[in-house]
C-alpha cells in the first residue's frame, strides 16, 4: 500500500508540470502560424515592416526632435515671411494681411492666435539685415532635425553624412523648397477657402476640387523635399510612395483641423491664453512631423524590401530572423561607421528556435 500512496502524488505532480508546457507549446504554435500567415500577405507584412522599422529607428524620438526644433523655428519663419511681404508689398498692406492669413490657415487650430503675435522686423538697413540673417539661421534648426531624421531612417553611415557646412547649405535649400510650397498652398487656399476676403465667390464644385488640388500640390512639395533630404543614391521614383503618404496625411490633418475649428471649437472661450497656444502648436507640429517620418519609413521599407519581418523580433532573441530582419539589422550596424576606412562585419548566429524558416517567406502577390 505504501508504494501506491507515493505513486499517486507523483503522477499528479507530473500532470501539473506538464500542463503549463502544453499550454506554452500551443501558444508557440499559434504565434508561429500567425507569423507565417502575415509573411505571405503584403497588405499586412508591409505595414508591419514599417511599424517595426519606425520602432527600430526610435521614430517617436525623431518626431519629438523635429517637433522641438520646428516649434523654435516657426515664429522666426513667420517673422521672416511677414518681413519679406512688408518689403515686397509695402504699398498694399491689405494684400499683405490677406496673404499672411492664408498662410496661417495651414495651421487651422492656432493660426488665428499666431496672427496676433507676429509682427514684421523694423529698423535701419544694417539692423534689419542682421535681424533677417539671425532669424534665418534660427530657422535652420528644423531643417537640421529633418536631415538627421532622414539619415537615421535611411541608415546613412556617419562618415557619409553632410558636414556642418553642407548640412546648413542643404538646410537653406530645404527652406527654399518649403517656402515655394507654402506659396503654392497659400495661393490655393486664397482661391478657395479664403477667396471671400479677396472679393471673389467660389462655387461648391471648386471648393470640393480644392481638396485633391491641395493634395496634388502637397505631393509635389514632398517629392521635392524628400529629394533634398534623401541620399542621392536613391532614385527619385523610389520616393513617390512616401510622398503620397505624406501628402494625404497632411491633407487629412488640414481637414481635421478645419473640422475642429468649425464644429468643435467655434464659440469656445479664448481664455486659455499662452498655454493653449503653445500646447496646440506643439501638438500640431508633432502630428505633421509624425506623418513625415512615417512617410520616410515607407520609402525605406519599400525600396530596400525590409519586409516581411519576424513577428516577435522586437520582443525576444528567441526568433529566427527573416532576410528582411537581417538586412535591417545589418544596416543599423553599418550606419555607425564613423570613418571610411573603418570595417564593420555583421554576422548572425543560428538560433535553436523553431520559427517559420526562410522557405515560408514567399513573395506576396
Amino acid at each position: 500500500m505504501g508504494p501506491d500512496r507515493d505513486a499517486a502524488p507523483a503522477s499528479l505532480g507530473a500532470l501539473s508540470s506538464a500542463w503549463p508546457s502544453r499550454r506554452s507549446l500551443m501558444a508557440h504554435r499559434v504565434v508561429h502560424a500567425v507569423d507565417a500567415w502575415q509573411r505571405r500577405h503584403r497588405w499586412l507584412a508591409f505595414p508591419l515592416g514599417v511599424i517595426y522599422k519606425f520602432g527600430d529607428d526610435q521614430g517617436p524620438y525623431l518626431t519629438a526632435l523635429i517637433t522641438y526644433y520646428g516649434f523654435l523655428s516657426l515664429f522666426p519663419l513667420l517673422l521672416l515671411l511677414v518681413t519679406i511681404l512688408g518689403f515686397v508689398l509695402q504699398h498694399d498692406p491689405g494684400l499683405q494681411a490677406r496673404l499672411v492669413d492664408s498662410t496661417l490657415a495651414q495651421l487651422p487650430i492656432i493660426g488665428s492666435q499666431l496672427g496676433h503675435n507676429v509682427r514684421a522686423l523694423n529698423g535701419n538697413g544694417l539692423g534689419l539685415a542682421v535681424g533677417i540673417v539671425g532669424t534665418l539661421y534660427g530657422c535652420l534648426g528644423a531643417a537640421g532635425a529633418l536631415q538627421h531624421a532622414f539619415n537615421q531612417v535611411w541608415a546613412v553611415p556617419r562618415n557619409e553624412r553632410p558636414n556642418p557646412i553642407s548640412l546648413r547649405l542643404r538646410g537653406l535649400l530645404l527652406l527654399l523648397v518649403l517656402g515655394a510650397g507654402v506659396l503654392v498652398t497659400t495661393a490655393l487656399s486664397a482661391l478657395t477657402t479664403s477667396a471671400g476676403t479677396f472679393g471673389a465667390t467660389v462655387g461648391t464644385a471648386l471648393a470640393i476640387a480644392a481638396v485633391p488640388l491641395g493634395t496634388l500640390a502637397n505631393f509635389a512639395l514632398f517629392m521635392l523635399a524628400f529629394r533634398v533630404l534623401t541620399v542621392s543614391e536613391v532614385h527619385t521614383r523610389h520616393l513617390r510612395a512616401g510622398a503620397i503618404v505624406a501628402a494625404v496625411g497632411w491633407q487629412l490633418l488640414q481637414l481635421l483641423g478645419t473640422f475642429l475649428v468649425t464644429r468643435l471649437l467655434t464659440g469656445a472661450p479664448a481664455t486659455y491664453g499662452t498655454f493653449g497656444l503653445v500646447l496646440g502648436l506643439i501638438t500640431w507640429i508633432y502630428l505633421l512631423s509624425l506623418v513625415i517620418v512615417l512617410a520616410a519609413e515607407v520609402n525605406v521599407v519599400a525600396h530596400r524590401h525590409l519586409w516581411p519581418r519576424a513577428l516577435l523580433t522586437p520582443f525576444t532573441d528567441r526568433v529566427q530572423l527573416t532576410r528582411a530582419d537581417k538586412r535591417a539589422y545589418t544596416a543599423y550596424a553599418e550606419s555607425e561607421r564613423h570613418k571610411g576606412f573603418e570595417v564593420i562585419d555583421v554576422d548572425f548566429e543560428p538560433t535553436a528556435d523553431t520559427e517559420p524558416t526562410a522557405d515560408t517567406e514567399q513573395r506576396p502577390g
